[in-house]
């Protein structure tokens, strides 16, 4: 099977397209003013060389029907799922010895969270026609790296942060040493789960997860937002600066969880890029709305600390363009992922539709 890398245009003009499906609407007059940067992202498929042509026209020809948001018990399902995840993380990283660094990572990755990653893997993978025992193995994977990120990015050479999950961060408790360690071990465990424990999931389609996973924490990903966000701190930053921050710092491992998702469950190369730009749009959209909460919550509300970006001097969307348009921005982000949904059959993407909305209005 050949690999071949595509150069795709991120969010392809956003604000230019219209509501297909969309949980919001809101006019672009107000946003005329404002320039959006487009990003470029290699992106690797098994398929054939005639890949890039047959999808543009397939597109084309095929466009999404509008059609009604079907009823979905969003609030059970988000319970059903999250408890599975949760059940699967504490039996991947079982007490044992060295005591102290397992109690670290256990620590900061049985501390609740909203297990969003996990959970648009399982529903990507059940939309193509896989189930959750295909993608749990990567769902589990992919909220210990997140998990690595955020002991990481509270420590006091980054954001020097005191509260995570409503609770002390991991470095307080344990020491910024072992802190550090464990968010090394979560990181590397990541990778061994999903090679150790995927089963009936080709060979190709393993590695392939693992190399999506490993370019959205790495260098071209989640790291390199990281940086250019520290470098950023204090100094006048362009929107498409702001946008590279986002889209790297939080929107690749999101996109990862979905492609991710898309990979173990069957899906062709196609139904792959299509829930790739699903992804995208809700990857953006997850860290504007975390723009807008760090300006209007408070840290009990947040359980972390709020005003942090101010505080920082950290660019965000509401810093550039205020909050009205950062919520507008959010809507039309989130109209873009209900469009590329249409191709899907509703209910079957339902749960994908609902994440979109949760993560639009979540209030920490």
């Amino acid at each position: 099977m050949a690999f071949f890398s595509v150069t795709i245009s991120c969010y392809d003009n956003l604000l230019l397209k219209k509501s297909i499906n969309g949980l919001y609407t809101q006019p672009r007059a107000s946003l005329d003013h404002i320039k959006f940067f487009p990003m470029k992202t290699q992106a690797t498929y098994a398929a054939n060389p005639s890949f890039e042509q047959s999808f543009r026209a397939h597109e084309e020809n095929n466009k999404p029907q509008k059609v009604p948001l079907p009823p979905f018990g969003f609030k059970e399902y988000m319970i059903q799922k999250g408890n599975q995840v949760n059940k699967a993380l504490d039996e991947a990283v079982p007490l044992q010895h060295p005591r102290k660094i397992h109690e670290a990572m256990r620590y900061s990755l049985l501390a609740g969270g909203k297990r969003v990653r996990p959970i648009l893997c399982i529903a990507s993978c059940e939309l193509v026609g896989g189930d959750e025992e295909l993608a749990m193995p990567t769902a589990c994977a992919l909220e210990m790296i997140h998990t690595m990120s955020l002991i990481h990015d509270d420590l006091p050479c980054m954001d020097n942060d005191d509260l995570r999950r409503g609770m002390p961060t991991s470095h307080k408790v344990f020491g910024e040493d072992t802190a550090v360690l464990a968010g090394d071990a979560l990181l590397a465990l990541a990778f061994e789960h999903v090679a150790r424990n995927t089963k009936n999931v080709s060979s190709d389609r393993v590695v392939q997860a693992l190399a999506e996973l490993g370019s959205a924490v790495g260098s071209k990903g989640l790291v390199a937002g990281q940086v250019v966000d520290i470098e950023s701190e204090g100094k006048e930053v362009s929107l498409s600066t702001l946008e590279y921050i986002h889209v790297h710092k939080t929107a690749k491992l999101l996109e990862a969880a979905v492609v991710c998702g898309a990979i173990m469950g069957g899906a062709d190369a196609t139904s792959v890029e299509r829930l790739r730009k699903y992804a995208r749009s809700i990857g953006l959209l997850f860290q504007v709305v975390d723009d807008i909460l760090d300006m209007t919550k408070s840290s009990e509300e947040l359980g972390k600390t709020a005003g942090k970006d101010l505080t920082s001097d950290k660019a965000t969307y509401p810093k550039l363009i205020g909050i009205d348009e950062a919520k507008k921005f959010a809507a039309q982000l989130t109209d873009q992922a209900n469009q590329e949904l249409g191709f899907y059959d509703p209910v079957k993407a339902a749960p994908l539709y609902h994440l979109a909305s949760y993560i639009a209005s979540r209030q920490n």
